[in-house]
């Protein structure tokens, strides 16, 4: 959330509003405060990201900021069993697809505004993403980076829809520094929230955990991975969000999660790092969701057919966070979450085309 105004910044920012090329002096004498003052007061909307500059030009709705993967998905669909140590017959397909991409398409396609924060390579790869993600994001805050690839993801797929194996080429997504953030203070003051997904190096993660700390900014942590599991910050309390599965929670907390009490023990041990909200999901289990007030379990929706389970997880965390910003309730939210997730394995895109706010609705109330 901004940072509260004053009276005067208020009635400041009604006059801008009626008049963006309203002068210093204009301001001093309807307010009858000095124009020095007047411009203190310019200075701080600034700073807070209500106006952008001369000719006090408004600030835009507040973005949903999500920084990490944007990759290109290369996806081979098995004909046949897989073997190994021999060629297997594929159908191969290509989309957009990244974490932090996919959650910012799904956002985008929920009719939010959304701004994606990334590192990309000079190449067909991020031409290709760009065209087919700009329709639903801003990508002007994309870094090009002349060295290094895009970043890549290849999944082996069986008939059914499940991964055999993924390849995942990241290297790119080092160049996402604190300095790279510091460049963009400016969209971070004025986002609604952050999420940033673990393709994002620790130490910038620890810099968007500080800076959403210090300027009272909603943080949602999205783990890619178990191995990734440790660029988690240190520090994790006032963390908005985890959303996480049991692989990860096992990988971070070195313990195994065999029934429902040590599930529901996983769940508590995040919250006691002091994350406001938490979410394991569990496979066809379903999945926990909790903060200090309450803990919920939510069943899984059976899928009798499989298309693909890429972008699934990615489909959960976007309504989630969705459903959240529109104020629902934790039922609501893991509900949400479990039904985009449940129609995103029945399409064979990673994020799926029907997808809109009414759509979702319905789909809600009719399964």
């Amino acid at each position: 959330m901004r940072e509260q105004l004053s009276d005067k910044e208020k009635t400041l920012l009604q006059l801008i509003r009626k008049n963006p090329y309203i002068s210093q002096q204009e301001l001093a004498a309807a307010l009858s405060i000095s124009r020095p003052t007047v411009a203190n007061l310019i200075s701080g909307l600034m700073k807070k990201g209500y106006i952008a500059g001369r000719a006090y030009v408004l600030s835009k709705d507040e973005p949903i900021v999500c920084i990490g993967g944007a990759n290109i998905d290369r996806k081979f669909h098995v004909k046949e069993k897989v073997q190994v140590g021999t060629s297997n017959p594929v159908k191969s397909t290509q989309s957009a697809g990244g974490v932090a991409r996919n959650i910012a398409e799904n956002l985008g396609r929920l009719g939010l505004n959304v701004s994606l924060l990334t590192c990309c390579g000079q190449d067909s790869d991020w031409r290709y993403i760009k065209e087919v993600s700009s329709p639903f994001m801003n990508l002007d805050f994309v870094s090009p980076i002349g060295k290094a690839a895009t970043g890549s993801y290849t999944a082996i797929l069986e008939r059914s829809g499940e991964m055999v194996m993924a390849l995942a080429d990241m290297e790119v997504y080092e160049f996402i520094t604190p300095k790279l953030l510091e460049n963009h203070l400016s969209l971070l003051k004025q986002s609604k929230c952050i999420i940033a997904d673990l393709n994002t190096p620790k130490e910038a993660l620890e810099f968007l955990c500080h800076f959403s700390r210090e300027n009272k900014k909603d943080i949602v942590l999205i783990p890619v991975s178990s191995p990734k599991m440790k660029r988690l910050p240190k520090k994790l309390d006032d963390v908005t969000w985890v959303i996480t599965n049991c692989d990860e929670t096992e990988a971070y907390f070195n313990t195994k999660i065999n029934d429902a009490n040590d599930w529901s023990n996983a769940l508590n041990r995040w919250l006691s790092l002091g994350i406001k909200n938490v979410i394991i999901t569990n496979g066809k289990k379903g999945a926990l969701i909790g903060n200090r007030e309450e803990t919920l379990y939510i069943p899984a929706k059976e899928v009798t057919e499989i298309i693909d389970v890429t972008g699934a997880g990615d489909a959960f965390s976007a309504a989630v966070v969705y459903s959240w910003l529109e104020g629902k309730s934790i039922r609501e939210i893991g509900k949400a979450g479990t039904i985009n997730a449940y129609k995103t394995l029945q399409s064979p895109y990673t994020v799926r085309q029907d997808l809109t706010s009414i759509q979702l609705q319905k789909d809600m109330e009719e399964i």
